[in-house]
């Protein structure tokens, strides 16, 4: 199974956008686990991810991500996508990002 992780400031607001994932991704039939985490715990919470998506308010700690997460892509989501809270469209950065 994927392991799909979220990271926000806090870890809350990507909450509503999860839920929106999962049911995408239920639609697909890829079975994955999908869960949103605050930065501070990357390295605790997602160093045994598929893929690590940020939100658009950490972007610029991509560096940093990467740096606790050495073998895990990470993906900032886009503003809009973010912002409609498209979990399809956010989903589809995911997948698309594991099956690279």
């Amino acid at each position: 199974m994927k392991k799909i992780v979220l990271l926000c400031a806090a870890g809350m607001s990507t909450t509503m956008l999860v839920k929106k994932m999962r049911e995408a991704a239920a639609n697909d039939g890829f079975e994955c686990e999908i869960e949103a985490y605050a930065q501070a715990d990357a390295k605790e919470k997602a160093s045994d991810a598929d893929v690590i998506l940020l939100g658009p308010q950490i972007r610029f700690a991509k560096p940093k991500i990467e740096e606790a997460c050495p073998n895990v892509p990470v993906v900032p989501i886009d503003m809009k996508i973010y912002g409609r809270m498209d979990g399809k469209g956010a989903f589809e950065i995911a997948k698309n990002t594991i099956n690279a």
